[in-house]
């Protein structure tokens, strides 16, 4: 009998495929009959024996029924579509012990495939079962049942490899597999490798096509077309390059001067495509949309403006583009993009209003800013060809598809890209990208701008969740992925060209030597101020010669204290400043120089940074632009400050990837005072019960709910008893034992000692009621100030515990000193959940008031390591219990043995899902 539960719309999701396409997967309903039968045929007769062990020509109208009709809970079907067809189909039957069909009651279901020989060995199969498995998880099934015939191999390797715990047996003549559905740190693994190849591939095979069709070519010279198609052609694409426009003649045609193809629809063209510049206005992309998928293109670049940046209706018409682009396997960069590059001998790929291509280098690029774009290619060229060259550019406009997300999947193994630089204004999804940027980070630096900081709002064409956590925190989460944040686009490059040019530094110790004593000065106190260890900077004077540079310079590098050299550089003057023939006679140079410079550094296993005062020559020398086979190249500054920055930005991520060798563990806490994750759990779902309040914000615990909750796992909080009046103060202190503290509770007054709301030490009745009396006359009456008495704590330092869910980057565990100063001056450390014990322990020496934990000033040190334990604790059940959106313990009191917790707020709502643990699919729309 069929339940009336409604089409679950939220298992829908698109879908990358191995190879880079896009699929669609989605419940199947009655409507699907025609699909289901159309799919059907198209299969072959071996695989129709592989799903049912039996010949099975055709799909009978009690087959066709049976497969569409589903009640969505026992029997759910989900097909995998393209251009809307099936291509794929997998269902399950919930299954009761004995192996009959069940009702909701049972754990168990049988599960099988089919897939259209056409797409077998593109990992449909296996994303499916990803999406299946989530669905009977959320429908209460926890192990799935399958029967698969030995000869299938294909299909036993899909339940082998997807990481589930599996049992596998070999009765009568069929394999019966059974998998525990549960995620498992093995399966958590395998979904996001294929998610990394996936993507990585999809990105590719656009940043690398065979043929271009460049849609909206005009028939006169300029235009947006017309440029695109002309930077392509000048870049030398190593491809095949067409132009489109309805108004083209019939084939076949050319399109003059440039001697291309021209053609009215993609169709004519004759030979696949694999990416289409659409050019035109946004009224006309959806027919071009049509056509391009039509005919099998595998991925767009949508160069026009008018959506999301325009406003709802354009946000609507954003979301139906790339709605209809992957209906059809599409990806689509954009739209309101500036372009891509790829600069690769075999490829030397400009599709973008870029007039110029950059030099091929080591650098890859995403903007999500078209004037960002400009000025990072016009930057890169003024710094020279040989030092500033790029192996990928990415200007994605809005990027309703292909995000910043994709190209890290992209560049982590791409051979040609060894520094990642980044301009973000949004992102998408902050756990995916922190998740992805740590991975890549551990191989190769990643360098982000991260604009619209303090706006408040996204910016025009951004349609991603707003995330609420402070600027402050956001680079907090950034520095514990291993990115390194900068401020600005000159920033950017700075420590961009340095990180893909120079090794990377052991420490922080630099060696300053040059010929100028006040810049060698100058550039001593940025490194102290930037963290850094300068030794007394070397004067060479002014008279210096390039021998004696590079004595100096190889001298330092010799040096086994030294871990970077900073050369300072002036106009020389004297005997030695005599002009060298070779010298550029319009511009500061010094052609002997630089090749001292560059001789001395050659080999070195420690970075060399040069700062040059009116020696532009001399920076491009530097840079290899007159050497294009010189094997070291030397990035130069015109600001002691710029070299610094760069240079201690190169410190801080080489002394993070070398730490992330060895990550931290999270601990299982065992052995004493053990957690209990299930407990936990019933007391959350019965407080959410019974303290609804109808409007989904969820509940504020009281103090002894928070207390027996945190208690779950192992945080035990400083009784508090409420105090009504004197003599109620007199009697829990005398079930306390003196001494003891009163507090004020009240919202407005909490952990507000400044206000005179907290006294203690009360070591006696009369003290205590002379301070009742005190802090009810000064506050107000009790019913308003809500007094409570409380044992007194060791003596210690006063910290804050907090945890908090943000919509966007997930738990984010904070700590920091308690008090007005620490909130005021921001001193407040931050790491995303689950926190290992590493994280924990950089957590509490991040803040800068942390020496007052370690015996600042001759002061006894504190019990870190009984913090770090409360901090694991609290980072546990806040990844345990998603439901606890928000957390604080204030203040616990570090002592010199142990740490006491006197104050706690929990308050919980039912959270959204989380699509970082869910299966394998590209942002809803």
């Amino acid at each position: 009998m069929e339940t009336s539960v409604s089409y679950p719309v939220h298992w829908e999701a698109d879908v990358v495929l191995r190879d880079g396409g896009i699929a669609h997967i989605r419940p199947i309903t009655p409507d699907d009959a025609g699909r289901l039968v159309s799919f059907y045929e198209q299969v072959s007769d071996e695989s129709k024996y592989y799903r049912f062990f039996a010949p099975y020509p055709r799909l009978s109208d009690r087959d066709v029924h049976r497969f569409t009709h589903h009640d969505y809970v026992d029997r759910v079907g989900l097909a995998a579509t393209v251009g809307g067809e099936f291509i794929a189909t997998v269902r399950y039957d919930r299954l009761d012990e004995r192996g009959a069909p069940a009702t909701e009651e049972g754990g168990r279901a049988e599960v099988a495939f089919l897939v259209q020989d056409a797409h077998q060995g593109r990992g449909v199969a296996s994303t499916l079962l990803e999406h299946i498995a989530a669905v009977a998880r959320e429908r209460g099934i926890r192990h799935f049942d399958a029967e698969v015939l030995p000869a299938n191999r294909k299909m036993i390797k899909v339940f082998t490899d997807a990481g589930y715990t599996a049992h596998r047996s070999f009765t009568d003549g069929v394999v019966r597999l059974e998998l525990d559905l549960e995620p498992t740190e093995a399966s958590v693994a395998v979904m996001r490798a294929r998610e990394q190849r996936a993507e990585a591939r999809s990105v590719q095979r656009l940043l690398a096509p065979r043929s271009v069709a460049v849609i909206g070519t005009g028939r006169a010279e300029g235009g947006v077309g017309r440029t695109v198609l002309r930077n392509l052609l000048d870049a030398g694409f190593t491809g095949t390059v067409h132009a489109v426009n309805p108004h083209f003649g019939p084939p076949p045609a050319r399109l003059e001067p440039e001697g291309v193809p021209a053609c009215r629809s993609v169709g004519e063209i004759g030979e696949p495509v694999d990416l289409a510049v659409l050019c035109v206005p946004a009224d006309r992309v959806p027919d071009a949309v049509a056509d391009c998928g039509t005919h099998g293109v595998q991925g767009l670049l949508v160069i026009a403006s008018g959506y999301a940046e325009s406003g709802p209706e354009g946000r609507d018409r954003q979301r139906t583009l790339v709605r209809q682009a992957r209906s059809y396997g599409m990806r689509v960069f954009g739209p309101n993009a500036f372009g891509v590059l790829n600069t690769a001998a075999d490829v030397r790929l400009n599709a973008s209003l870029a007039p110029e291509t950059p030099a091929p280098g080591r650098l890859g690029l995403f903007t999500q800013s078209g004037a960002i774009g400009i000025a990072l290619l016009s930057g890169l060229h003024r710094r020279g060809a040989g030092l500033a060259g790029v192996s990928t550019f990415v200007s994605a406009g809005n990027r309703a598809d292909v995000s910043g997300n994709d190209l890290l999947q992209y560049w982590h193994d791409d051979p040609h890209t060894d520094v990642v630089l980044m301009y973000l204004e949004s992102i998408g999804n902050p756990r995916k990208f922190t998740r992805l940027a740590r991975r890549t980070a551990a191989a190769k630096p990643v360098v982000v701008v991260k604009g619209a900081r303090h706006s408040g709002s996204l910016p025009p064409g951004h349609t991603v969740p707003i995330s609420r956590i402070p600027d402050a925190t956001v680079s907090a989460l950034f520095r514990q992925a291993g990115i390194i944040r900068v401020g600005a686009v000159t920033e950017l490059l700075d420590v961009g060209l340095l990180l893909a040019h120079q090794p990377l530094p052991s420490g922080g110790r630099v060696a300053i030597l040059g010929n100028s004593e006040s810049l060698g000065l100058i550039a001593y106190d940025v490194a102290l101020t930037a963290g850094l260890r300068p030794a007394p900077p070397r004067d060479l004077t002014t008279a210096a010669s390039p021998a004696d540079f590079h004595a100096a310079l190889t001298a330092a590098l010799a040096d086994d204290e030294v871990d970077a050299v900073l050369v300072t550089a002036i106009p020389r003057v004297g005997a030695s400043a005599t002009r060298d023939p070779a010298a550029d006679p319009d511009a500061a140079d010094d052609p002997q120089l630089a090749r001292a410079l560059l001789t001395a550094a050659e080999g070195a296993a420690k970075p060399v940074v040069v700062v040059h005062l009116t020696l532009d020559g001399l920076a491009h020398r530097l840079a290899g632009d007159a050497d294009a086979g010189a094997c070291v190249r030397l990035p130069a500054y015109p600001a002691a400050e710029r070299a610094v920055q760069a240079l201690a930005e190169a410190v801080r991520y080489a002394a993070w990837r070398e730490a992330a060798r060895e990550p931290g563990l999270l601990p299982e806490f065992e052995g004493v005072d053990p957690i209990d994750p299930e407990a936990a759990r019933e007391d959350v779902e019965r407080l959410l019960d019974a303290g609804h309040d109808g409007v989904g914000q969820g509940v504020t615990l009281d103090d002894e709910a928070a207390r027996a909750l945190l208690g779950r796992y192992g945080v035990e909080v400083l009784t508090a008893l409420p105090a009504s009046d004197a003599d109620a103060a007199v009697d829990a202190a005398g079930r306390l034992g003196y001494p003891v503290a009163l507090k004020a509770t009240a919202p407005h007054l909490r952990h507000r000692a400044d206000l005179g709301g907290v006294r203690l030490d009360l070591a006696s009745e009369a003290e205590l009621r002379r301070a009742y009396e005190e802090l009810t006359r000064r506050l107000g009456p009790a019913r308003e100030v809500l007094p409570v008495v409380q044992a007194m704590a060791p003596r210690g330092v006063d910290t804050v515990v907090r945890a908090a869910v943000d919509p966007g980057a997930g738990a984010v565990l904070s700590f920091g000193l308690a008090g007005a100063a620490s909130e005021l001056l921001g001193d407040v450390a931050h790491r995303l959940v689950p926190a290992t014990d590493k994280d924990a322990a950089e957590l509490i020496r991040s803040i800068k008031a942390a020496p007052l934990l370690f015996g600042w000033r001759g002061s006894e040190p504190t019990d870190t390591d009984a913090l770090k334990d409360l901090l694991l604790r609290v980072s546990r059940l806040v990844d345990d219990l998603p439901e606890v959106v928000s957390l604080a313990l204030e203040p616990v009191v570090v002592a010199r043995e142990g740490v006491t917790v006197l104050g706690a707020t929990v308050r919980l709502a039912h959270p959204p899902a989380r699509s970082d643990l869910g299966p394998r699919a590209l942002s809803s729309l």
